[in-house]
């Protein structure tokens, strides 16, 4: 059996502009996978390779690479994935945080957490991602590690363990303290600037009562987890030796019981190999994981796989990109088994097999043919037609299907159509493969108008959606205005019963059920169905009703918008001997839930942005003031003298055009980041005359 320990899948993850790109790049040169090393400013970072990345300075979808480290004499692999920091792109760190083993969270030495870090966070909490920080930008004005810290510990939740602290020589960011060795690291960037050459030295004197507490924390923290350590600790700290520091550091973190801080700055090329140690040192390799569960698509019941070749194939599709030359290319997890160049492999969810003709590592744009892959690493697979982002391939004689990826519902839409008649089909055809890679984008026709809409996460997003056709499919588009997606919502509780009854000749349709309605909260999507009958009804019949509730709620009942928040308790079901089938039921249920709602309360619920504005101190009273106009509320507003932080939440309707306003507000000098936070309740006249536009419909609230 393949041994997993040197292996480590891991992905950066960060606010935007934090660093990510940046470090990515020192890590892909000192581990020599690159002869020169790129920068996001300039355009030639390996892994912004796609000319919107490169002209606009940002990640907008997450590329991968594999690098090669020695670390005591010892060879390790380390899958990379560089994923974006706007918000607009989170699909792709949630599909990436799916199926990676651990991560490297980057955060402004300046900014501190912001809210995209908040939300990466949340995102590795989900999967239960171990992770180590690093505090970049330190050479910066304004950035404190300390301030840092405490904000990791009180905005996150978390609870950060220090490993390195920063050296300051006359307020220049000039080396490292590492708390496990008590050694000064100094880059030699005088005589060589790449930051290749490094060297330990004695801790300054002035620092060194800092650097002892500190490391009195970190042996405080690790003997929590081992009582030996503990002992120890209490009576002869000095006798904890650094192997056993890094075994404790390690098994804490990959328990989540505590993330590791380092420091540096990327930019100057200072403390990026101490985090490749770290990489290798505290996160988990694929023997770590151990063993992944999924269920039986075929009985429904649980069933595990041991990470080993040795296992029945199991792997998880987590991308999907068409490349104009090699074609559909889909990234893959592999748990279990070995794949091979030409492999029937079955796909659980459409119960069919495809062939992977063409096996691929991948560096950021470019393909590394490989004959095979094992279990833990990640690869991708040509020639799969039919399977998509969140799929399960398998053995077909042992079946699994992992829990897909799911992702939030777009919040923003607008009308597209060809600029030329002879491009309307071209359009759609380059619209289904970008909706195909990205599962955020949603593309609908209106019924009413034939106009094609796009749904997605942000006006960046759709913009990016845009220059894509453009430049990539030769496509000029026009596009309408921005149109919030807003959302319906149900108040109060009803019981509803629907007799559904129809006769074709000799042959009818008949469907009976009864069922209880209510809304849950704002915060939940989609359905919540209960079957409350168990198994004295065919499950064809159940899942038809289950279906024809999902029906009724997309084309909502007001406005047509989704309907948020169902939660549908199925209490009795009666069939007809010979007229009941499941194709009744679905169309019954369908009916009785726009019934069932005509006895509740339905609100339209428009979507709320966070927002979080950098501002100099002389904008601050004209900002919130704007946000007051805009229905907004501040939050808080913090930070020094010279710069303040306002942290506010406003509706998405208000908000178009908004990085534009603000820049004329404050000279150009401000910026903001946005992102989802939830729904709420549309006031009165504003939903009044959402209703009137969408249907045309006069409501009285």
């Amino acid at each position: 059996m393949k041994d997993l320990t040197p292996l480590r899948n891991i992905g950066i993850i960060a606010h935007i502009d934090a660093g990510k790109t940046t470090t990515t790049e020192r890590i892909l040169y000192y581990t020599g996978v690159n002869y020169s090393i790129g920068e996001v400013d300039d355009g030639t970072a390996t892994t912004d390779w796609m000319p919107q990345e490169q002209e606009r300075g940002i990640t907008i979808t997450s590329a991968a690479t594999t690098v090669h480290w020695n670390l005591n004499d010892n060879d390790y692999q380390i899958n990379i994935i560089d994923t974006p920091g706007h918000v607009d792109f989170t699909v792709e760190v949630e599909r990436s945080l799916r199926v990676l083993d651990g991560s490297i969270v980057i955060f402004c030495g300046v900014a501190g957490v912001q809210p995209q870090s908040e939300t990466v966070w949340r995102q590795a909490d989900k999967y239960r991602v171990p992770r180590i920080c690093y505090i970049n930008k330190l050479d910066r004005p304004g950035a404190d590690f300390f301030k840092v810290i405490h904000q990791i510990k009180d905005k996150l939740g978390a609870t950060p363990i220090p490993i390195q602290l920063p050296i300051f020589e006359n307020d220049t960011f000039d080396g490292i303290i590492d708390l496990i060795s008590l050694k000064a690291i100094y880059w030699d960037l005088n005589n060589y600037p790449d930051g290749s050459v490094y060297t330990y030295k004695d801790i300054p004197e002035h620092l060194k009562s800092l650097a002892d507490e500190y490391r009195s924390n970190l042996l405080e923290t690790i003997s929590e987890l081992d009582d030996d350590i503990m002992s120890k600790f209490f009576n002869d700290p000095n006798s904890i030796t650094n192997e056993e520091i890094l075994k404790n550091l390690r098994k804490g973190t990959l328990s989540l019981k505590f993330t590791p801080v380092l420091c540096g700055s990327s930019l100057q090329n200072i403390g990026v190999q101490p985090l490749i140690d770290a990489v290798i040192n505290y996160l988990p390799s694929p023997a770590d994981i151990g063993i992944v569960e999924g269920i039986n698509p075929k009985t429904g019941e649980k069933t595990v796989r041991k990470i080993s070749d040795d296992e029945p194939l199991s792997a998880l599709i987590f991308k999907v990109i068409n490349d104009p030359y090699v074609g559909r290319i889909a990234f893959t997890r592999l748990y279990s088994g070995v794949i091979s160049q030409g492999d029937m492999l079955y796909n659980s969810r459409l119960d069919k097999k495809e062939r992977a003709a063409r096996l691929f590592h991948i560096h950021a744009n470019k393909q590394i043919k490989i004959d095979s892959f094992s279990a833990g690493d990640i690869a991708a697979i040509v020639g799969l037609k039919d399977s998509t982002t969140g799929d399960t391939l398998c053995d077909n004689a042992h079946p699994i299907a992992f829990e897909s990826i799911h992702f939030p519902d777009p919040v923003i839409s607008i009308a597209i159509e060809a600029k030329y008649q002879k491009d309307i089909a071209k359009m759609v055809e380059s619209l289904q493969k970008i909706a195909d890679e990205d599962p955020s984008l949603w593309i609908k026709t209106d019924e009413e108008t034939g106009q094609i809409i796009l749904n997605g996460m942000g006006e960046l997003h759709l913009d990016i959606v845009a220059d894509r056709l453009a430049r990539e499919y030769n496509i000029e588009c026009n596009l309408g205005r921005p149109q919030v997606n807003y959302r319906e919502g149900i108040i109060g509780k009803t019981t509803h019963r629907e007799i559904y009854k129809k006769q074709f000749g000799g042959k009818g349709k008949y469907a009976e059920l009864e069922f209880e309605l209510s809304g849950n909260s704002f915060d939940s999507v989609g359905l919540n169905f209960e079957n409350l009958l168990g198994k004295a009804v065919s499950k064809d019949i159940i899942s038809a009703i289950e279906k024809g509730f999902r029906s009724a709620m997309q084309n909502g009942v007001i406005a047509g918008y989704t309907v948020l928040n169902a939660h549908v308790r199925l209490l009795d079901v009666v069939t007809h001997p010979v007229d009941s089938d499941a194709l009744s039921f679905e169309i019954a249920a369908s009916i009785a839930f726009k019934e069932a709602c005509k006895n509740l309360k339905i609100v339209l619920l428009e979507p709320i942005m966070r927002l979080e504005i950098i501002s100099p101190i002389e904008y601050i009273g004209e900002i919130t003031s704007d946000i007051t106009r805009r229905r907004g509320e501040i939050l808080n507003i913090e930070g020094e003298d010279v710069y303040q932080v306002i942290r506010a939440e406003a509706p998405l309707a208000e908000l178009f055009g908004y990085v534009t306003i603000l820049r004329s507000l404050s000279s150009g000098r401000a910026s903001v980041n946005m992102e989802f936070k939830r729904y709420a309740v549309c006031p009165d006249p504003i939903a009044e005359e959402v209703i009137f536009k969408t249907k045309g419909i006069k409501v009285n609230f």
